[in-house]
Formats: C-alpha cells, structure tokens, sequence
C-alpha cells in the first residue's frame, strides 16, 4: 500500500519522529552547518507556513474542528504545495540545492493513517517522490512528553495514548518502506543533544559526497 514504484532523490533529506524527539531542533543545527560550508541548500518544514500549512496548523491546535480525513486531506495539499508550489522543494532540487524537510508524508501516514485508517493517506500521498535519506528519532513516549509539556501550547496529537499509538505507526510505516531503495536510518534521540548532532552531521555529509560523486564520477 505505500510503496509503489516512485521517484527517490538522492538530494533530499527527511527528519521523522513523534513529537518531542527534536527534528526541529536538529533542522536548525543541518541550517547552520550547511551555511558554515556554503553548500547550496533548503531546510523547511511541514505543516509548511504557506497558507494551505496555516490553516493546518489552526485545525492541529484544535481552533479549527476537522474530521481526520479531512486533515488527512490538507495535508496532502500542503504538501503538494510544497514540492511544486513556486520556489517549492522540487524547484530547489532541480537546481542543485540539497533539501532538508522536518516531516514529510511519513507523518501522514502514521498520524493520520491512526485516526482514519491507512487507505486515504496512503492513497493521497502515492504519487509524491521519496527522499534519498529518511532518518527516523527514535525516543520513548515519558521522554517525548516531558519534553512536549515544556512547550507554550499542545496540538491535538500531543497527548500520551496518541503518541504511544503514533510510535507504533511509525514502526509499521517503516517497515513496510524497507525495499523501497530509500535509505532510512534510526537515530536514538535520548542521547545527548551534541551527541545526535554528529550522528546528524555524518548522515549529511555522507549525502554531500555521494551527490558530488555522482556529478564528478571519476573522483
């Protein structure tokens, strides 16, 4: 059901977990050491801040009420959005820049695959490419909660039982990518902050050199 036979780009990058694991955080340290190496590059996110991502974000605060599969639906929208919108992920690619989103359809499929079943997201996401590298934030629930709670505000997600069931998804979704010729890698996000980070920073510059291998082959 979620792999059929589809685009992977060696250039892209995904950083995947439950809430609480720290993409984020560790999007901001990949945006920071690309700079510092002047590699041509995008970080971004999703749900994005385009405007198909802040309406998203109004239903995931729970301001806006929604039917799960009409979440489902917006974020294949925002998605979509995202890769081919002007100056989407797509375009950035098509230049050379090495891309690196915090979530991408994997989050679709183990979030809202557990609210509405797995057919309509699978479904809405078949079509997109998948990343060359999918690194998955490996943290316990307690952990992923203590640190939630030190958040301003939650979404209607961050809730123990949702995480515990989302942590499992994202098991199932994994699993069921195995074959598909992405290269997913598992990161133990309970580790020291630094710790992760090099793990993080190996991961990418080894992306970088098969990219510039793949441009220059007889280096």
């Amino acid at each position: 059901m979620f792999t059929p036979e589809r685009e992977i780009i060696p250039g892209f990058i995904v950083l995947e977990g439950i809430d609480g694991t720290g993409t984020t955080t560790q999007l901001k340290r990949i945006e920071t050491r690309l700079e510092k190496l002047g590699v041509p590059h995008w970080t971004s996110f999703e749900p994005t801040d385009l405007p198909t991502g802040t309406f998203l974000r109004q239903v995931l605060s729970g301001e806006v009420p929604a039917e799960p599969a009409t979440i489902a639906r917006l974020f294949s929208a925002d998605r979509n959005e995202h890769l081919y919108g002007k100056g989407g992920a797509m375009e950035r690619l098509g230049r050379g820049e090495l891309v690196v989103f915090d979530r991408y359809l994997f989050s679709s499929l183990a979030y809202q695959g557990m609210d509405c079943g797995l057919e309509l997201p699978a479904g809405l996401n078949a079509a997109f490419p998948l990343p060359g590298l999918l690194v998955y934030f490996d943290l316990g629930v307690e952990v992923a909660m203590t640190r939630v709670a030190r958040r301003p505000g939650r979404d209607i997600y961050e809730t123990h039982a949702a995480l515990e069931r989302v942590r499992s998804a994202y098991i199932e979704v994994l699993a069921a990518f195995a074959d598909s010729g992405m290269r997913i890698v598992h990161v133990d996000a309970s580790a020291p902050l630094d710790e992760v980070s090099r793990v993080i920073d190996a991961l990418v510059e080894g992306v970088l050199a098969g990219l510039a291998a793949g441009r220059n082959p007889a280096h």
